[in-house]
């Protein structure tokens, strides 16, 4: 095998990504995009409660706790969980730049085990764009922005429209999502991109 996967390769047409001009400000704790998301829902018991923060760019930040709930061997994260943390770590970078998007490719390297009761501070950012393919990248450190990497992946991203999720999601769910205020303001934040 050699190194990286061409599919996360920026073409050399890709361009620099541009924060859209109405994204949150920098600080700014970005929310959950469905209450029942398993990365950052705040109604999904196990889920990683995950909370993002705009950066400067088209970065974004996250932190989440690693619990019992979540542990693979003893003591340890689950791998499985640690690149859903870094899923929807890279996922929040779609609100930077007023896009839906879903995960179209995410290779994970695994650098160092993460306890359980660790806090895992992500980072990501949007390294180039090429039509409706978003090339990023994101790094999982223990502890804090100045921590041990433990995980770090590369990701493409496909923009889609909002149909793509009424077309494949379970229609009850759409429907109570749909209702929710919280999900049709959201919905209508992205109505701004054609």
């Amino acid at each position: 095998m050699s190194g990286r996967n061409t599919a996360l390769t920026p073409p050399a047409d890709a361009t620099a990504p541009v924060r859209h001009p109405d994204a949150p400000a920098p600080g700014e704790l970005l929310g959950a995009h469905y209450e029942h998301c398993f990365g950052c829902g705040e109604d999904q018991p196990h889920g990683l409660h995950l909370e993002s923060r705009a950066g400067e760019g088209v970065r974004v930040t996250a932190e989440f706790t690693v619990k019992t709930a979540h542990q693979g061997a003893p003591g340890l994260a689950h791998g499985g969980v640690l690149a859903t943390a870094l899923d929807e770590t890279l996922g929040s970078l779609n609100w930077l730049l007023r896009v839906i998007a879903v995960t179209g490719r995410l290779e994970t390297d695994y650098l160092r085990p993460v306890p359980v009761g660790t806090v895992l501070y992500l980072e990501a950012e949007v390294t180039a764009v090429a039509g409706r393919k978003i090339y990023s990248t994101a790094v999982g450190r223990i502890g804090g922005p100045e921590g041990p990497v433990a995980v770090r992946a590369d990701a493409l991203f496909i923009e889609v429209k909002v149909d793509h999720f009424i077309e494949n999601g379970r229609p009850e769910e759409i429907r109570a999502a749909m209702a929710e205020p919280d999900q049709v303001r959201r919905a209508r934040a992205f109505e701004v991109n054609p």
